[in-house]
């Protein structure tokens, strides 16, 4: 099963997390939480690692759907978006979505692989418009 979905983008790492925000807007997912890990670990760690942040999408009608089926799929949620540099080229920064599928295999619950389905579709969209 694949992980999730992804691009690669040459631009600025902020101008790529606004266009990440908009393509998910544009699908119906809000961002509940922003975790800037570069931050965290030079913090907490005192490590230096490339910029890199997981955004926490949610779009309400899937996940309102999904808890209907499984209320113990909020272990599961919101859908996690990194975006992320490429310590390896310059100039390029990658994002990457979280497939749905993958809840699917953890709670194997009736009904659940429809709403999956429409989430994977949601997000590919996003991915896909970056």
């Amino acid at each position: 099963m694949q992980l999730g979905y992804s691009t690669t983008l040459t631009t600025e790492f902020d101008d790529a997390v606004a266009r990440t925000r908009a393509a998910l807007a544009e699908q119906g997912f809000g961002v509940l939480t922003e975790i800037d890990v570069t931050a965290t670990l030079k913090k907490k760690l005192d490590e230096d690692i490339e910029p890199y942040l997981i955004l926490g999408a949610c779009n309400p009608g899937l996940a309102h759907r999904a808890l209907g089926i499984e209320r113990q799929i909020g272990l599961l949620l919101p859908c996690n978006v990194v975006v992320r540099a490429n310590p390896e080229v310059t100039g390029e920064v990658i994002v990457e979505a979280m497939n749905p599928d993958i809840m699917v295999a953890v709670a194997d619950a009736p009904g659940l692989p429809d709403v999956a389905a429409d989430a994977s579709t949601k997000l590919k969209a996003a991915i896909a418009a970056i």
